[in-house]
């Protein structure tokens, strides 16, 4: 137990480090990851049900009990190519195309499984979420006078960065069924720079924008369970609670009473199927719940101040994701993978205006992957992810009112790559 308790504070301790060290700006599924770890992200997010490494913790805990003792270590190198474009008679916002900068951002995932005994496992796992991340220069822009910027703040833009450390343990009940449980610590930071032109319709002018980062740190649990029907067709089940979060004090005139940023919940459902010894097909349903925060889903055209109680949010709806994933274990040492997920949206054109600080509109995603073991101690892991250009437009809302002469089209597409080592301890 002594050397359990040493593995798993060297892996959160270095893991949490790396994970939060790097700016995260994922927008895939609104702003979280449609999965994590390499395996998951070569399945394009799908797996509920089949899930037993030690990157579980991030989708179904219950998976682990299955799992080989292991170290998983991961990076990515993910490319959002994100920006606008402003059409029509005279505006806030600039006219033309505007893209975003900073392209390629690092990402690293950690995790760690151990078996107590045949029925029983634990672990840990270190992966973030981001999405609202975007850097715009001081654009010209002729309704700023002298100034520039989106905004007329000169350089825009916000980073929002969320990590989590789950520690998780699961149980097999009997030889069909197991459940898992995994308490999250998450830590969020997030700045926003250029807004002050909106300092007329915020409830805290001092705290809306330009001062660098601010954190916040709360606690959830995802809950899951596993359950074989037959032999070759498992369901599975998960939950991730809400995070109540502390607040963004230094935002506290930008978010939704007063810097609260909570996370939101989400669940998933899933059926995995061995269509023979080799091949498993992977169906997933994932909802993620962004009205149940506020600061996120409330409308941006809200008639109330910035950052008051029921003020104006980012006008996002909830996400369903749908995913399939296929595996292919074609020997000892090779593994294919394969995956599609589809979702909708989150941003409405009436919301656009805001939404060019997180423009979240990615709706498909193209995954695909590989693993091969090199011995029976290690294993080299790939995937890749391209997310094919998605857009949304609508009507400029200033802070004065809707400009309905003017037009504003987000839209993003995305590439990411992803490569992981595993050191298997065995069982």
């Amino acid at each position: 137990m002594a050397t359990i308790r040493k593995y798993l504070a060297a892996t959160a301790a270095v893991a949490a480090g790396m994970s939060f060290a790097a700016p995260a700006a994922q927008a895939t599924e609104g702003y979280f990851q449609h999965g994590y770890g390499a395996r998951q992200t070569a399945l394009a997010g799908a797996g509920v049900a089949d899930s037993s490494d030690a990157m579980s913790l991030s989708l179904n805990p219950a998976g682990i009990v299955d799992g080989d003792n292991e170290l998983q270590v991961g990076m990515a190198l993910f490319s959002p190519r994100r920006g606008f474009t402003g059409s029509g008679g005279p505006s806030f916002t600039p006219g033309g195309s505007v893209d975003s900068g900073s392209e390629y951002f690092p990402i690293p995932n950690f995790g760690y499984l151990r078996s107590l005994d045949d029925q029983s496992a634990i672990a840990i796992s270190v992966y973030g979420n981001g999405g609202m991340n975007t850097s715009y220069g001081a654009v010209t822009n002729p309704a700023c006078g002298g100034g520039s910027g989106v905004f007329c703040g000169g350089s825009s833009g916000v980073n929002l960065n969320q990590l989590f450390v789950a520690v998780g343990y699961a149980r097999r009940l009997n030889e069909n069924f197991s459940i898992g449980v995994a308490p999250i610590f998450a830590l969020q930071g997030f700045e926003a720079r250029g807004l002050a032109a909106f300092s007329g319709v915020s409830s805290d002018p001092a705290h809306l924008t330009n001062n660098e980062t601010d954190y916040s740190t709360g606690f959830g649990v995802r809950l899951g369970a596993q359950w074989a029907l037959s032999e070759g067709f498992r369901l599975g089940a998960s939950y991730q609670s809400q995070f109540n979060m502390s607040e963004f004090d230094d935002y506290a005139g930008l978010f939704e009473g007063g810097g609260d940023f909570d996370i939101p919940s989400s669940w998933t459902i899933g059926a995995a199927f061995d269509v023979s010894p080799n091949v498993t097909v992977m169906l997933d349903y994932r909802r993620i719940n962004y009205t149940d925060v506020a600061a996120v889903s409330n409308s941006t055209t809200t008639p109330l101040p910035l950052g008051a109680s029921g003020g104006p949010g980012f006008g996002w709806d909830d996400v369903d994701a749908y995913k399939l994933g296929v595996e292919w274990r074609a020997n000892d040492q090779w593994t294919w993978r394969g995956g599609v997920a589809f979702n909708n949206n989150p941003i409405g054109s009436e919301d656009v205006t805001l939404n060019i600080l997180a423009p979240g509109v990615q709706e498909q995603h193209y995954t695909g992957g590989f693993t091969y073991r090199m011995d029976d101690s290690n294993s080299f892991d790939f995937a890749f992810m391209y997310s094919p250009e998605s857009s949304v437009s609508g009507i400029e809302v200033t802070p004065s009112g809707p400009n309905p002469g003017h037009t504003i089209e987000l839209q993003m597409h995305q590439f990411e790559a992803l490569v992981g080592w595993t050191h298997h301890f065995g069982r």
